[in-house]
């Protein structure tokens, strides 16, 4: 077993699944592998047991039942990996628009370079986006710029979802608590972190937009992570806010 677990959180990627595990399994640095899939009518569950065998120990699912919202999927599989000994545990898409290999910058970062928590960032060195339309771009941009301003966090990539916290950050953060099921919910997650005092490192990374499957973005999420900071900065200015 690895001292290091990707989670990644699944709905209709039976696109991209397999061949996501097989590269994140051949890289240099040992990751053990958590895929937490909400019920996939395509048959993403099923791709991934296909492969326990050739994968034995290091691959590992959760299988939940129904779509209930990427923030719960991490926070299952948060909680699945502090209940083993994972020392460091990483957030990263299905899709292939976070590069595996970057995986092994975000784990040096954390086990080297002293960081609490890594974030593969596309906007600490200028824009790093391939494949999105101008609109989006400046949507997320714009929604990071947001979010810096309203919580005092000097983090520029506010919504990545590419990260790695050390297992002390998960048992500090109550789990429990956390609000956003969007998203939101990676702002949250760091919003959180950074009350605790902990050491956020960003990485420059290239985000890809995906080739293969459907997006998940819809109006909702927008609106969650918009009015949600205001919400979440407010509570936190009073002593009941829990972190």
């Amino acid at each position: 077993m690895s001292k290091a677990v990707v989670v990644i959180p699944t709905y209709n990627e039976i696109e991209n699944i397999e061949r996501l595990i097989r590269n994140i399994f051949s890289l240099q640095r040992a990751f053990d592998i958590l895929v937490v899939d909400d019920n996939s009518p395509d048959g993403t569950a099923q791709a991934v047991t296909n492969l326990f065998e050739t994968f034995p120990n290091r691959l590992n699912i959760l299988e939940r039942k129904g779509k209930m919202g990427l923030g719960t999927a991490y926070i299952a599989g948060f909680k699945w990996a502090l209940a083993r000994d994972y020392d460091y545990v990483f957030e990263m898409d299905a899709d292939f628009s976070h590069n595996p290999n970057d995986l092994i910058r975000l784990y040096n970062t954390c086990s080297k370079e002293g960081a609490d928590l890594a974030i593969g960032s596309r906007y600490v060195k200028g824009v790093n986006v391939v494949n999105w339309p101008m609109s989006r771009v400046l949507l997320s941009w714009l929604a990071s710029i947001y979010v810096r301003f309203v919580t005092g966090m000097n983090i520029y990539d506010t919504t990545a979802g590419f990260v790695c916290y050390k297992r002390a950050v998960l048992e500090k953060i109550n789990l429990e608590k956390i609000q956003f099921v969007g998203y939101a919910f990676q702002i949250e997650m760091k919003f959180k972190a950074h009350l605790h005092k902990f050491k956020i490192t960003e990485i420059p990374v290239v985000f890809t937009d995906r080739t293969r499957g459907e997006s998940k973005m819809s109006g909702g999420i927008i609106s969650e992570a918009i009015f949600g900071v205001i919400k979440m900065k407010f509570k936190s200015l009073f002593k009941g806010y829990e972190i």
